[in-house]
């Protein structure tokens, strides 16, 4: 017993039984979202030479004359890595097409997306898993019915209210903007405009598509909408039959009749001493601010080139303060303004756009204004110094595919970004984001259970039997279709799966069949249902004789029935002539 290895032994058995529970390693899990060499990869594969890190600055602090250049490149490197919440990422895949909006509710526990794919994703952080990585409820908020087929169009803008998160704006390329719940239950639907009417000021609604939308950021209960109809309107939530301000903005471009189509509009907050302003862009280039108190019968300020005429100007947003307002335009420029002095943009530089193809394309200021976000087209989110317009840091999210959307949340510190590859990333760091991504990878995946491996289970989406047999009049077998098989789109996803397998889809009850009684049961409480098996034709036939031997309706005179007599026609006699048509 000298030589008895008790580690060995500790090893070889366990210290308890019965079932073990696993234990997760959640630091192995976040390291695994680590991206900072998928993203040095995907640069050098894309070929861009856009730089992956913060750019040096061109005033440098004074070097102590004991230090080195090298712990000086450090510390650079490790501060650059440490300022942004790009260094990990989670996916989600969970819409067809590309994804135009997202938003996140203040408390950062919802996310909603919408796409080209006519949907609204809704997500919930807390619910989902490192293996379950999906969304809740997939909603078509211009759907009157679900069960009828109807066009449907893509959504273009979607936010929750700032102060009140149990109500999310969403508008579709559609006249009539929405309210949703936060569940994507319909609050309230705005009314359409009369198109035939010329003066935009009669009208209650948007005549045309509408564009963009922007959350009063004092009370929660107004929001504003821009169409195409050259008019911004100004809604009470809680009124869905008429707006409640109605801003037409006249254009002065040669021949198009005072019209145009606003591309964006954005409503700046007073929270920090700036002023209540609604600034909207338009695709004749111009750029104009209205304050909010009122009147709004001609702006408070506009700048008729602020970018080229017939360009979509995409993104338009406002600092936290009010002071700063930046655009990202259609001719290919980035330019921002000062509320004060708004005649000449303060710095202009040049950024590829994409808003030919994606007029959703927006930039975003970071919630302390300190930075501003933007994506390009060739999938790299841009983090710009507000001061200069420069890039602070150029990383790829999406590389080959264009980075449409984003959104830096204020309480999560997490960047989110919507792809044209319908890919909605979100980026976080795990020293610096909390909840979001941070919690879902915190978790333990989700155990499989045996019912969710299909080859294991019994499909009962087409039926217990599948298709049924039935016997028809001629004594031949027919199939018949089973009920799932006619419906084959009820009870699935957008995507199409099942909602939950280990579930058969139960057709809707309606008052007429609220119940589906059984054979016997028809043949003995139905009179007459065993006609409904036989042919028509013969089940007249087959009364045709006893009909001739004992009619039931000529009974009565039968006896009394007089025999018609017929002139008998000699060949000798000629017909009688026909008279001749006058003409």
């Amino acid at each position: 017993m000298d030589d008895f290895d008790e580690e060995a032994f500790k090893k070889f058995f366990p210290t308890s039984f019965g079932k073990q529970e696993t234990k997760t390693d959640v630091s192995a899990q976040i390291d695994r979202t680590k991206r900072n060499e998928k993203a040095v990869k995907s640069q050098e594969d894309s070929g861009k030479k856009e730089p992956l890190v913060k750019e040096e600055k061109e005033e440098r602090p004074t070097v102590p004359a004991d230090s080195s250049d090298d712990d000086d490149d450090d510390e650079e490197d490790e501060d650059d890595e440490d300022e942004f919440p790009v260094s990990h990422e989670l996916v989600l895949k969970t819409h067809e097409r590309a994804i135009t909006s997202m938003t996140v509710d203040l408390a950062g526990s919802r996310l909603i997306t919408g796409s080209t794919d006519c949907t609204i994703k809704l997500h919930d952080f807390a619910s989902m898993t490192p293996s379950t990585l999906r969304a809740f409820k997939s909603v078509d908020p211009t759907a009157k019915k679900a069960s009828a087929a109807q066009e449907t169009h893509p959504v273009h803008y979607v936010e929750f209210n700032p102060i009140s998160p149990s109500q999310v704006l969403v508008i579709a390329a559609t006249p009539q903007p929405r309210i949703l719940s936060r569940d994507g239950e319909t609050y309230t639907e705005f009314v359409k405009g009369d198109m035939y009417l010329r003066d935009m000021h009669n009208t209650k609604g948007h005549v045309s598509e509408v564009t963009s939308g922007a959350w009063s950021p004092t009370d929660y209960n107004i929001c504003a909408t821009a169409g195409t109809d050259s008019t911004i309107r100004i809604w009470d939530v809680n009124v869905g039959r008429s707006q409640k301000e109605v801003i037409v903005h006249k254009s002065r471009m040669a021949g198009s009749a005072g019209r145009t189509k606003m591309t964006a509009v954005a409503w700046g907050s007073p929270a920090q001493g700036g002023p209540n302003v609604l600034v909207a862009a338009a695709l004749d280039g111009s750029l104009a601010m209205w304050s909010c108190d009122g009147p709004y019968t001609r702006p408070a300020a506009e700048v008729r080139d602020a970018h080229a005429k017939d360009t979509w100007t995409s993104g338009l947003d406002i600092s936290k303060d009010g002071r700063l307002v930046v655009t990202k335009g259609g001719d290919d420029t980035i330019k921002l303004w000062d509320t004060r002095k708004f005649k000449q943009p303060i710095t202009t530089v040049s950024h590829p756009s994409i808003s030919s193809r994606y007029p959703t394309s927006n930039i975003k200021f970071s919630p302390t204004s300190a930075n501003i976000i933007t994506g390009s087209e060739t999938g790299h989110l841009h983090i710009l110094n507000p001061a200069t317009l420069k890039p602070e840091l150029v990383t790829p999210v999406t590389p080959g595919s264009p980075l449409i959307t984003v959104l830096w949340h204020e309480k999560l510190n997490q960047i989110l970004t919507g792809s044209a590859n319908a890919e909605t990333h979100v980026l976080y760091n795990p020293n610096m984001s909390t909840k979001g991504a941070a919690l879902v990878m915190s978790k333990a995946p989700k155990r499989r259970h045996v019912d969710d491996d299909p080859t294991l289970t019994t499909d009962l989406s087409q039926g217990l039997s599948g298709d049924s047999v039935v016997v028809g009049s001629n004594n031949l077998p027919h199939v018949a279709s089973s009920w799932s098989a006619r419906h084959p789109t009820v009870g699935l996803t957008a995507s199409g799966r099942s909602r939950d397998p280990r579930r058969p889809h139960l057709p809707a009850q309606t008052p007429f069949a609220k119940s589906q009684p059984d054979e016997k049961h028809i043949r003995e409480n139905i009179p007459l249902s065993s006609m409904r098996d036989e042919d028509p034709r013969e089940a007249l036939l087959k009364y045709a004789e006893k009909a001739e031997k004992d009619p039931l309706f000529t009974k009565a005179w039968k006896e009394t029935q007089p025999k018609p007599i017929f002139a008998d026609l000699s060949d000798e006699e000629e017909e009688p002539e026909k008279k001749k048509v006058k003409r």
